[in-house]
């Protein structure tokens, strides 16, 4: 516990507290941040930025959080941390606890094994509150795009406000300096804040351009948004007080301007948070400081008591709003939006049960009212979330993985057996599919979304005269296995060329995960050609692309229609230039697209595989771009892998003991390898 330094009056009494009082109006606020974000994830119109509901919690927070512990260093001279800490486990743990074992037991009454492995771990992290690491690491993960939606992963926010609580007290502190921390100056606060928020907005600029999905979890991007309601906290009452009579209403009516413009303008597309959450902080920041500066029509409807009682359940209705989505949503598939507000209204019930019953009487009751017992009872929360989630992990059902030399794979298919129906053991193991991407991903020759370069990735025969290129996105390396293999066999140099998302038609492309043109993937393309060109010299070129890749015009994403067109023929200008007298060229169609989690489904039919094969015409239900651009030059080779993915229209999830896939875009190495004989067979000569 820091050590205090209490001020007493000239007579010797403890200095009495300044009086504090509670704000209706930031309570109301409170309610406004957690209905826009249920609205955006209940996909409801005109809410597409309701995302930023959640940046105005984090103003909020370091309002409050701020001003609390300011009041108790101007009252004390120190801050308690043992009471700080104790306080925030008594107030938030024992509901978040609550919410995380009911998500333990409908994950393992709901969801497949391996959906109920990754929700465990989910579960852990977030009641550890790491989970914000977590999702940050899986954004810029490649093979995790796409992956299905988390019932915890709404618990980012909260590690991201509980890393703050553990550091904030002790940034006070520091700032306050050893000596007298009663006489620090607000200004020597506010220079500390200042430093934090600016260092922080900046970090959170350049990371939202180069890798948005880490930077939109990242404590360290959003530690300013709460330094913004720290410096606030600092402003004394009386400064805002004295502004012109009607600066309350403008301050309040701008900062609720500027909230709704984000809440409607922004969608998913929209680079965040870097630059674009100004907006709803400053927003808040503006709606707090009108209150504090006199009353005003904005904060009249914030203090109505429907208003505000939203606001005080607003933090057990965020815990339970998400999980509610996700399971009806994975219990009744295609849910329209109506529904989902419906499910989202819902969960009001718990919420509010659980806010009166949960959240409140730990706050009130007299067993925990002490600060080791309130600590006592935070560890205890935590311990137990992490324990029924751990022992459930280890109860999954499992099936053997399957010996190499079992391992038919695509010759099974070829042989034009039946198709497997049973799983008595398999390669790769449902759980670790999204693993198995072979020794090419592993030697990082599928570069990054931020790399500009290749490596030297060089297979088959080295030293071999005749050369042979792989290049494109990762629908061309996942082929890698099968054709270091029939480089091996025909004594090529094999050299692997392929970047994260990034196609080889040469044209302005868009970035899902980076929300913008991925002019990343311009610059890689342009510096391989020539590589290609004036370096490699190949007798061979194969090339693979995602066929749903979306193109860009003005800066703006083209919708599918207009992108296939401008994939189609910017990919076969690209085959026209690599095409030589001395080079051929091969296009690797795409292969088709699982409409769901084929390990998932998987894990949870190991009886009936059949159950997971995904009919062909539904596999490829998307624009054959790679089809028709090699159609489009003469002299380029068609290659489809889908002519052994697919039998008699239909394609199976399991073949010769390999699983075929290892998420909805993606082959396993493992089935890739058992490809090489048809490669063999399919790709020309180069002599």
């Amino acid at each position: 516990m820091a050590e205090r330094v209490v001020p007493r009056t000239r007579g010797g009494a403890v200095a009495p507290p300044r009086e504090h009082r509670f704000r209706g109006d930031v309570e109301g606020l409170r309610a406004v941040a957690v209905c826009v974000v249920l609205a955006y994830h209940a996909g409801a119109a005109s809410f597409g930025g309701g995302y930023v509901g959640v940046d105005v919690f984090f103003v909020v927070s370091g309002y409050l959080i701020t001003g609390l512990l300011l009041r108790e260093l101007q009252q004390t001279g120190g801050i308690s941390l043992t009471r700080f800490y104790a306080r925030r486990m008594r107030r938030l743990l024992p509901l978040a606890c609550l919410v995380l074992l009911c998500v333990t037991l409908a994950a393992w009454l709901l969801f497949s094994p391996v959906e109920r492995q990754q929700v465990f771990e989910d579960v852990i992290a977030s009641a550890l509150y790491s989970v914000n690491w977590q999702q940050a690491a899986q954004a810029v993960d490649y093979s995790a795009v796409g992956a299905a939606a988390s019932p915890v992963q709404h618990f980012w926010s909260l590690s991201v406000e509980e890393q703050f609580y553990l550091v904030w007290p002790l940034l006070l502190l520091l700032a306050c300096g050893i000596g007298n921390r009663r006489r620090a100056g607000r200004g020597r606060l506010a220079v500390v804040l200042g430093l934090v928020a600016a260092v922080s907005l900046g970090y959170s600029v350049v990371l939202t351009f180069t890798e948005a999905g880490a930077a939109y979890f990242s404590t360290l991007t959003r530690g300013w948004e709460l330094a913004a309601g720290g410096l606030l906290a600092l402003v004394p009452a009386e400064r805002l007080k004295a502004l012109p009579r009607r600066a309350p209403a403008t301050l309040a009516c701008g900062g609720l301007a500027a909230l709704l413009v984000a809440v409607a303008g922004y969608d998913d597309t929209t680079p965040f948070p870097g630059l674009a959450v100004l907006l709803p902080v400053l927003g808040t920041v503006a709606l707090i400081a009108a209150g504090t500066a006199g009353t005003h029509p904005v904060a009249r409807v914030l203090e109505l008591p429907p208003v505000r009682y939203v606001g005080r359940v607003s933090y057990s209705w965020y815990l339970w709003h998400w999980p509610a989505i996700v399971f009806a949503t994975a219990f009744f598939s295609g849910l329209p939006t109506s529904l989902l507000l419906l499910v989202v209204l819902l969960s009001l019930i718990p919420a509010a049960l659980s806010h009166r019953l949960v959240e409140e009487y730990f706050r009130r009751a007299p067993a925990v009212a002490s600060n080791g017992r309130s600590l006592a009872l935070g560890v205890g929360c935590t311990a137990l979330a992490v324990l029924a989630a751990g022992m459930s992990w280890n109860n999954l059902p499992r099936v053997p993985l399957a010996e190499k030399s079992e391992i038919t794979g695509a010759r099974a298919l070829l042989a034009g057996g039946a198709p497997q129906r049973t799983a008595d053991a398999l390669r790769p193991l449902p759980e670790k599919a999204t693993e198995d991407r072979g020794r090419v991903h592993r030697d990082g020759c599928l570069v990054s979304q931020r790399d500009t370069r290749s490596p030297a990735c060089v297979y088959g025969d080295p030293s071999s005269d005749t050369t042979v290129v792989l290049y494109g996105d990762s629908h061309a390396m996942q082929y890698a296995p099968a054709l270091d293999r029939v480089a091996e066999k025909r004594k090529w140099r094999l050299v692997v060329l392929t970047k994260s998302g990034c196609t080889p038609a040469d044209l302005p492309i868009w970035n899902t995960a980076l929300k913008r043109e991925y002019t990343e993937c311009a610059e890689w393309r342009e510096q391989t050609l020539e590589r290609i060109e004036r370096d490699e010299k190949p007798a061979m070129v194969v090339t693979g692309n995602l066929a749903t890749v979306r193109s860009v015009s003005d800066g703006e994403r083209q919708s599918r229609e207009e992108s296939a067109r401008s994939v189609r023929s910017a990919y076969a200008d690209t085959l026209e230039r690599l095409q030589g007298a001395d080079t051929r060229v091969v296009v690797l169609a795409d292969n088709p697209h699982p409409p769901e989690d084929v390990p998932a489904c998987v894990s949870a039919h190991l009886g009936d595989l059949t159950q997971c094969a995904v009919p062909e015409r539904t596999g490829l239900s998307f624009a054959p771009v790679n089809r028709q651009a090699a159609g489009d030059v003469s002299g380029a080779r068609l290659v489809d892998p889908s002519e052994v993915l697919c039998q008699d229209g239909t394609c199976p999830a399991v073949a010769g003991n390999a699983l075929v896939y290892r998420n909805g875009a993606h082959v396993t190495a493992t089935f890739a390898r058992t490809m090489a004989d048809w490669f063999d067979g399919e790709l020309p000569s180069t002599r």
